[in-house]
């Protein structure tokens, strides 16, 4: 039997419905924690600098991602302009704090759905979807009307407002957030977001909630289901023990969590020691047996 995704079992109404609420927000924006309650219908931005229409850096069928969202033909990855999040060592900081990419119709933004889908790629991976997120419901019920069937992913940096994702309760069924840091200072001084560690906890029950541990087909492509990244920092600062310990005591020991190695400095990260050095070998051999010993079963 073949796979149907959660949003083409929504009806028309309920979707709908949700591409208004969302259309709300954006008025007095909270679609993140930041709350700026800037009119973003009326032009007014805050701190994610992007309006009312879909703003995109670039897309493609992306085979650097995990392997069951890449699977043979690849994950159609959108990637989205700007950011809720103020990373310092970001590594797409011309996208995330530049402003690579252009304005596009709703209508562009389905066209781009379904050629990903045309290449054979294997689901639609919107990268930083969290300030866009009413323009890919607006884009999404275009493209639904010429044809696209594959899961969506939400691919996010875990900085995610609960209202935005209940929103979104049958519409996604892969969430993919990052799970930056347990340490609120630390947060605070890289990301400019203190708040992080409790909304990224809060964020990510919400998202295994709705879609459970990941589920893949015979082939080992992800089908629905929650994927964790968890980005090792230089000297511990991104606290993964107490990250994972969250991970397999209160999400799920069969999370599937992608402990990454590929730190190196980038953007303003060369003037803040010691994020001005690549990771060593021991920093993360010890975070991986953190996550074995906090009793995580699928790592990446």
């Amino acid at each position: 039997m073949n796979f149907q995704p959660s949003y083409l079992r929504l009806t028309k109404k309920a979707l709908k419905e949700k591409i208004h609420t969302a259309e709300d927000i954006l008025r007095s924006c909270t679609l993140c924690p930041r709350n700026c309650n800037v009119d973003r219908t009326r032009g007014e931005t805050g701190f994610c600098r992007t309006g009312d229409k879909p703003f995109v850096s670039s897309w493609n069928a992306h085979f650097g991602e995990e392997a069951p969202l890449v699977g043979s033909h690849g994950s159609g990855t959108i990637f989205l302009t700007h950011c809720s999040l103020g990373c310092l060592f970001c590594q797409n900081w011309t996208i995330s704090h530049g402003d690579e990419g252009h304005e596009m119709s709703f209508e562009a933004l389905a066209d781009i759905m379904t050629t990903l889908q045309n290449y054979g790629c294997h689901n639609i991976n919107f990268v930083t979807p969290t300030h866009q997120v009413p323009m890919i419901l607006t884009s999404l019920e275009i493209a639904i009307d010429r044809g696209l069937k594959v899961p969506l992913v939400y691919n996010c940096g875990g900085y995610e407002s609960l209202e935005t994702i209940r929103l979104l309760d049958g519409v996604f069924d892969i969430y993919m957030p990052d799970f930056k840091y347990s340490s609120p200072e630390v947060a605070q001084k890289y990301s400019k977001a203190e708040d992080y560690p409790a909304v990224a906890k809060a964020a990510i029950k919400e998202m295994h909630r709705q879609v459970g541990d990941l589920v893949m087909d015979e082939k080992g492509v992800a089908q629905r289901g929650l994927l964790v990244r968890h980005l090792v920092l230089p000297e511990g600062l991104a606290g993964t023990e107490e990250i994972v310990t969250f991970l397999a005591g209160e999400i799920s020991p069969e999370t599937y969590t992608n402990i990454m190695d590929q730190y190196y400095p980038c953007y303003k990260a060369q003037d803040h020691p010691p994020l001005d050095r690549r990771l060593t070998g021991k920093e993360f051999r010890k975070a991986v047996k953190a996550a074995n010993d906090a009793g995580l079963k699928r790592l990446a």
